[in-house]
C-alpha cells in the first residue's frame, strides 16, 4: 500500500475497529465450575470431619452439616445451569433453589413424623403433598417469567428447586442423626451425609424435574399455566416414585420376612431392623434395600430422559 504523500513514512496509521460481538444474553460461567465446586467442597468437608473427630469439638458441626448437605445439590444445580440452562437466567435458578430449600426445612420435619408412624398410606400421602407443594412453588416463582417454557426449562428449574429442597431436608436429617441423648454421634452424622449425598441426584431433584417438565411443556404463550391431565399424571407418578423411595426399607424387610419366615410384627418398620437377624438375612436386607433404590432411580432417570429428548433444544443449549 502506498504511503500518503502528506504524511511522514513512519507515521502510524489509525486502526479501523472491526465489528464487535454483542455480549451474550446470559452470565458467563467458566466451564467445569461444578467440578471444581464439588472437588474443593469434598476436600473441605473431609478436613472438617477430621478436625472434628481429632479435637472432639462441636464448633465445626454447623459447617460439617451445612457443607455436607448443600455440596452435592449446589454442584448438580451448577451442572444443570452450565449444560442446559444458561439462557434461563440466574434469577429464576437462584429463586428456585432458595425456595426449594425453605420447603425442604419443612419437609424434613414431615419426613421424621412419617418415619415414626410408617405405613404405605403415610408414604403415599406425604409424597403427594410434597410434590404438589413443590409444583405450586415452581408456578409461583415463574409466574412473571412468561418467556420461560418448554420441557428443557422445566427439567432444569424443577431439578434446581428439588435440589434446594434436598439440601435443607438433608441438613435436618443430619442434625437429627448427630444429636442424641448421649451427645453428638459423629459416626452416624458422617454416614448419613455420605449416603444422602450419593442419593441426592436421584431423589427430589429428579422427581421435581419430571413434574416441572410436564408443567412448562404445556405453558401458554402468554405465560399462563395449564393444569392438564398430563401435568396431574406427572405429579402423581413423581409422588409414587417418592413414596416407593421412602418405603424401600420397609418393603425389603417384608421380602426378607417372606423368604426367611422371620415372623416380623406390624411395628417392625418403626424399629427399622430384624429381630436377631442371621448373616444371610442382613445381606438380603441390604440387597433388597439397595436394589429397590436403584430400581426407583432407574425408572426416574428413564422418565426424565424421555422428556428431555422431546425438546429439540436440549442438545443445542449454550
Amino acid at each position: 500500500m502506498a504511503v500518503p504523500q502528506n504524511q511522514p513514512p513512519d507515521t502510524p496509521r489509525a486502526r479501523v475497529p472491526g465489528p464487535q460481538q454483542p455480549p451474550p444474553p446470559y452470565p458467563l460461567i467458566p466451564a467445569g465450575l461444578w467440578k471444581r465446586c464439588l472437588g474443593i467442597g469434598v476436600a473441605v468437608w473431609a478436613l472438617t470431619a477430621v478436625v472434628t473427630y481429632a479435637t472432639s469439638d462441636v464448633a465445626p458441626l454447623p459447617t460439617l452439616i451445612l457443607l455436607g448437605s448443600f455440596l452435592v445439590p449446589v454442584a448438580f444445580a451448577l451442572w444443570a445451569y452450565e449444560r442446559h440452562g444458561r439462557d434461563l437466567g440466574t434469577s429464576p435458578l437462584l429463586g428456585c433453589f432458595l425456595t426449594g430449600g425453605a420447603l425442604g426445612a419443612l419437609g424434613a420435619s414431615v419426613t421424621e413424623y412419617q418415619l415414626a408412624l410408617p405405613s404405605l398410606g403415610m408414604f403415599v400421602s406425604t409424597g403427594l403433598a410434597e410434590e404438589a407443594v413443590k409444583l405450586g412453588a415452581l408456578m409461583l416463582l415463574l409466574r412473571r417469567h412468561t418467556r420461560i417454557r418448554g420441557p428443557r426449562a422445566g427439567l432444569v428449574l424443577g431439578a434446581t428447586l428439588g435440589f434446594g429442597f434436598a439440601a435443607l431436608e438433608g441438613a435436618g436429617h443430619a442434625f437429627d442423626a448427630a444429636v442424641s441423648l448421649q451427645g453428638v454421634d459423629l459416626r452416624t452424622l458422617l454416614e448419613t451425609e455420605i449416603l444422602r449425598g450419593v442419593l441426592t441426584p436421584f431423589g427430589h431433584g429428579l422427581w421435581t424435574a419430571v413434574t416441572g417438565a410436564a408443567l412448562l411443556a404445556r405453558r401458554r404463550p402468554d405465560g399462563r399455566f395449564r393444569l392438564t391431565a398430563q401435568v396431574a399424571g406427572a405429579c402423581l407418578g413423581a409422588s409414587l416414585l417418592h413414596a416407593l423411595w421412602d418405603s424401600t426399607r420397609g418393603i425389603a424387610l417384608w421380602l426378607v420376612d417372606r423368604l426367611g419366615r422371620a415372623g416380623l410384627d406390624r411395628t417392625l418398620p418403626a424399629r427399622g431392623g430384624l429381630p436377631r437377624p442371621t448373616g444371610g438375612q442382613e445381606h438380603l436386607l441390604t440387597l433388597f434395600s439397595v436394589g429397590g433404590l436403584l430400581l426407583v432411580a432407574l425408572v426416574g432417570l428413564v422418565w426424565a430422559r424421555s422428556l428431555a429428548h422431546r425438546d429439540a433444544t436440549w442438545r443445542n443449549t449454550p
